[in-house]
């Protein structure tokens, strides 16, 4: 480790966390599957790195550590009382590809720095702190989402054991050549009845926070999505011969579809919807396209926005079909529920962000987090932190200050404290 990151696990006083933090996340990203950017997939050699710097880093802040049977490093701040219940900060230190340094990440690292000064303090707690860096939450590698996090939540499902990544290789095999034994997995459900609560750190991956000029908000809900594959088959023909009236023409139906997904998306707070894929399989210059596929992902903070908006869709695919002679399918591919985050720990946040002199904003998330996987089995909560470069996510230019993340950390801690005294 850097020297400054050694002062991090071992020396987080007065208003350091920030640095810490920061230094921190450039260590854990000098490991990556490609040489000339930041991509941390499922499994790899460089994330298999990462998670020992990690757990070598819970071991320093005096934690209790383990890699469980899906990767997820586990450090815990153990309570007096073997038998107390646990309060869970987590988040994820996998990453997209040609990923900035952290999306995921920030939330483990505020959570190691706040236990960390919590053990070197002797502040015991009324409850244990499970600090957990969840192995997968991005999909990358086998195109399934929070592997890490739903083997916690008791919603892992086996039948991904089977799902293959683009060299074939299994992800049963995968966590045997890595060492992991995946029968191991359902013991790892945390049940109702021993957990306190669940609290994730995320950038907000969006310019919210930006333009009002404030460091962190307070998530009021995860927005619920809904995803479907369409096909639109028409007439292929010839692009000089065939009139303009007597044309089954798909890409045109598609155009005409994706303008309706935009305009009727704009219609609720929220609410949002887009085409990100959108094809012509053989399409060429001179061909009026016989087909064209896209995409279709709609979402919003409760799940009566999103249905409504999607009907609509439906129904104005059965109207453009109509209209210009097509067919259209429609495949529904993902349905993800909205959660609402828990009254109480909003609360507990925007007090706490009170008193690290900022003011509380709630804002809804648009993108999914590992907290999802905690809803019904715990109260979850989650503080966004604000990005530079416009709020861009997800790339290099990824960037928050080391403001911002002392601030961040700090309020995290106070919450854990000021939760610690209603036990």
């Amino acid at each position: 480790m850097v020297t400054e990151a050694n002062s991090a696990v071992g020396g987080a006083e007065g208003p350091t966390f920030g640095k810490q933090i920061m230094a921190l996340a450039d260590r854990l990203a000098q490991w990556s599957d490609a040489p000339d950017g930041l991509t941390c997939t499922y499994l790899s050699e460089a994330h298999r790195s990462v998670a020992a710097e990690i757990r070598n880093w819970m071991e320093q802040a005096g934690l209790t550590t383990g890699i469980d049977a899906v990767a997820n490093v586990v450090g815990r701040y153990a309570a007096a009382d073997p038998r107390a219940p646990t309060l869970i900060l987590a988040s994820h230190y996998d990453t997209v590809r040609n990923a900035g340094k952290y999306d995921g990440r920030l939330g483990v690292l505020v959570a190691l720095v706040v236990a960390e000064h919590l053990q070197r303090l002797g502040r015991k707690l009324p409850f244990h702190l499970d600090v957990i860096a969840f192995s997968e939450e991005e999909g990358v590698r086998f195109s399934s989402s929070f592997l890490g996090s739903s083997a916690l939540a008791g919603r892992f499902d086996p039948r991904l054991l089977e799902r293959r990544d683009a060299d074939g290789v299994t992800l049963a095999a995968a966590m045997a050549a890595a060492g992991l034994d995946p029968a191991g997995i359902p013991a790892l459900a945390r049940r109702r009845e021993e957990l306190v609560g669940y609290l994730e750190v995320h950038i907000e991956q969006g310019p919210v926070l930006l333009d009002e000029g404030l460091p962190v908000g307070i998530v009021s809900a995860i927005a619920g999505t809904v995803r479907c594959m369409v096909t639109i088959t028409g007439t292929a023909g010839h692009a000089g011969t065939v009139p303009m009236t007597r044309r089954h023409d798909a890409a045109a139906a598609a155009a005409e579809l994706v303008l309706y997904v935009e305009q009727r998306c704009e219609r609720a707070p929220t609410l949002v919807g887009t085409v990100g894929q959108l094809a012509v399989p053989n399409g060429a210059i001179n061909i009026i396209p016989g087909r064209c596929e896209l995409s279709l992902d709609i979402r919003a903070a409760d799940d009566s926005t999103r249905d409504a908006a999607v009907f609509d869709v439906m129904t104005e695919i059965g109207r453009i079909a109509a209209k210009r002679g097509v067919i259209i399918e429609s495949k529904e591919v993902q349905r993800t529920a909205a959660v609402r985050c828990s009254p109480r720990l909003q609360s507990l946040l925007a007090d706490a962000v009170t008193r690290a002199g900022a003011k509380p904003r709630y804002l809804p998330s648009g993108a999914g987090h590992d907290a999802m996987m905690f809803d019904g089995l715990t109260d979850t909560a989650m503080l966004f932190v604000r990005c530079g470069n416009g709020g861009v996510s997800h790339s290099p230019r990824e960037i928050i200050t080391a403001e911002d993340a002392d601030v961040v950390a700090r309020v995290i801690l106070d919450t854990v404290l000021r939760l610690a005294e209603a036990q």
